[in-house]
């Protein structure tokens, strides 16, 4: 059952995705809020189909922690999911992305619309200048920042691999850091079809604030992701067991 539901739910997501991407096609032409309209209507109606098909939820904890102003958002890195559920709580945010992204026919054009940052990350040091330059342009606009200090998706449970880069922006651009821990992975993973039932818990932690010197900054937030994804990770296996094979497989692949 798990596989027949996660295949209607993949034709039901990108079909989904597909008619708002036509049906919108006028907002590109209006400031670019109401393109971020119609991402959070994206977003909703996707977890609003995993939910109903999949019997996966969602639950957000520590929403009192967001602050206002410009932010850098350092989100755990699991899964396809967190890339369009996160943005329900934001409103004019950008994201640092991957150049190939905008090459998507329509969806591209989205991003491009919404003033995202498109890097080539085979340029490294350049293409890290590039991002620093863009993000002191956001956030004298007052918008907030995603990132992914992993770079990548991990599976959930493996070692992390965090890169350097949210450190090097923290301490040049002198805003919050907002970490967020998840254990999205576990019910839908990286590489995978499947789409498993459970809760997918979304934990807000409170604000690091900028003055740190860097490398006790990126330790910092390291230890407070990893902890608590840690804990959801664990929170997850004792509601269900078969979980924990899942988990297994991850570490042991790393």
């Amino acid at each position: 059952m798990i596989l027949l539901r996660s295949i209607l739910f993949n034709i039901a997501f990108y079909a989904n995705l597909s008619v708002l991407l036509i049906l919108a096609l006028p907002t590109l032409f209006l400031p670019r809020a109401y393109v971020f309209k119609v991402g959070k209507l994206w977003a909703r109606s996707s977890l609003w189909l995993l939910r109903v098909i999949c019997g996966t939820h969602v639950e957000i904890r520590g929403t009192e922690n967001i602050p206002k102003g410009p932010l850098i958002i350092a989100a755990k890195h699991q899964s396809a999911w967190e890339t369009f559920a996160l943005i329900l709580l934001f409103d004019d945010f950008c994201y640092i992305l991957k150049r190939e992204l905008t090459f998507i026919p329509l969806f591209g054009w989205y991003i491009w619309k919404c003033d995202q940052i498109a890097i080539n990350r085979s340029q490294g040091s350049s293409a890290l200048a590039q991002v620093e330059e863009k993000a002191r342009e956001i956030f004298a606009q007052g918008r907030r920042l995603f990132i992914f200090p992993e770079g990548t998706r991990r599976p959930a449970g493996a070692p992390a691999i965090y890169k350097f880069g949210v450190a090097h922006l923290y301490d040049a651009c002198q805003v919050p850091c907002l970490p967020i821990a998840l254990n999205s992975g576990l019910f839908w993973a990286r590489r995978s079809l499947l789409k498993r039932p459970g809760t997918v818990v979304i934990d807000i932690l409170p604000a690091i604030q900028p003055g740190l010197e860097k490398q006790a900054f990126f330790q910092l937030l390291q230890d407070r992701l990893e902890q608590s994804s840690e804990a959801l990770i664990s929170e997850s296996v004792a509601s269900d067991p078969s979980l924990s094979d899942i988990v297994a497989r991850n570490r042991n692949a790393a």
